[in-house]
């Protein structure tokens, strides 16, 4: 597999530049952050997420509904598929309520948050709220991010160098099975959604158990209820592979591929946030499929600003940017995957040197 490492390479080398040169005369991100608050983006939008999260309940109504009407056929396969993006849409919503852009008060952002991602799709709320919130506080950091975890999969040749068990035998032909793995990520949300309620550190475990279960209880049993049991397990496969897929789709392009921490490196907050994130350029389409997360910039800055203002602030954070001479990245949507493809088969050389070499 060839695989050029420009692209990696080059933002590594304008994010080790800007490492070295920190805010001066004050914070860079106050100065940012007053002109955003100017700018008056940090504003509720109750109508915007009234019509969301309506739009979002009628489309997963909308596909149960259509599951119950057509009965034992194997066009449930294609009504499999809607509710995958059905899914995935209260998956997104979802995140938005954890990072209280829907309402300003935490109670009813983790009531409608464990009602959307509990009882809605079968994720717990409690458990993701947990993992991204660390997410947030060190985006990429090797040590202190859960997401660059050398789990399955290593994220810099450091890790790939130590790396044991399942992530040494994929690591050195990740690229290559990103996708596919992709499929396996809705069962593995449910099933860390249940591992984590052993913890007694999760807040409101019984209540978070008592929703996830109550969805698992109404998933199995509307399949294989209306459907022979065939085609309930074609289902369940079609659906959990598919609702992986769009979600790791979904969030894939906002760090993969982008410069890592590890140690004591770590820079300010914005440089934090900026030299780990990629934007994806597009449209409203974009902003839709992708619930806002192509403005993962903006996003990582002001996790609390509502999704239809994160349009507005990037051309504020880009200029800002360019102003203090931190580099930006933006891309298209398919490059975003190419440079994550890139980044994991350039991090998985040591593997397949070592492999080579035995």
């Amino acid at each position: 597999m060839t695989i050029s490492t420009h692209a990696s390479s080059a933002a590594e080398a304008s994010a080790a530049r800007a490492r070295t040169s920190g805010p001066k005369g004050g914070s860079d991100f106050a100065r940012l952050s007053r002109r955003i608050t100017e700018a008056g983006l940090m504003g509720r939008r109750p109508g915007y997420y009234t019509a969301r999260l309506g739009l979002v309940t009628a489309l997963l109504a909308a596909g149960w509904g259509a599951f119950l009407v057509l009965g034992d056929t194997w066009w449930q396969l294609a009504v499999a598929a809607i509710l995958a993006f059905a899914f995935g849409q209260v998956a997104l919503v979802a995140h938005d309520l954890a990072h209280r852009q829907v309402f300003r008060r935490g109670r009813p952002s983790e009531t409608w948050g464990r009602l959307f991602g509990n009882l809605g799709i079968g994720m717990s709320y409690g458990w993701w709220m947990n993992k991204h919130t660390r997410h947030h506080a060190n985006p990429n950091h090797e040590e202190l991010d859960p997401d660059v975890a050398p789990d399955i999969l290593v994220w810099s040749t450091a890790q790939a160098r130590d790396s044991r068990g399942l992530a040494r035998l994929i690591g050195g032909h990740q690229a290559w099975l990103f996708f596919p793995l992709l499929t396996l990520e809705g069962f593995n949300l449910h099933v860390a959604s249940l591992r984590a309620l052993r913890s007694p550190a999760m807040k409101h475990r019984f209540l978070e158990a008592g929703l996830l279960l109550l969805h698992l209880a109404a998933y199995v049993s509307a399949l294989f209820l209306v459907l022979s049991p065939g085609k309930a397990v074609a289902f369940l496969f079609v659906h959990q592979c598919l609702f992986g897929v769009y979600l790791g789709c979904t969030f894939a392009p906002n760090h993969k591929g982008m410069p890592t921490f590890s140690g004591d490196e770590r820079p300010d907050f914005l440089r934090r946030q900026v030299l780990t994130s990629r934007n994806v350029r597009g449209g409203r389409l974009t902003d839709v499929l992708l619930g806002g997360l192509n403005y993962q910039i903006e996003h990582h800055l002001f996790p609390s600003m509502p999704t239809p203002h994160l349009r507005r602030a990037q051309v504020i954070v880009r200029a800002y940017c360019a102003e203090i001479g931190v580099p930006y990245h933006e891309t298209g949507l398919i490059r975003s995957y190419r440079e994550a493809l890139t980044h994991m088969h350039r991090v998985g050389e040591p593997i397949r040197r070592q492999r080579r070499a035995s």
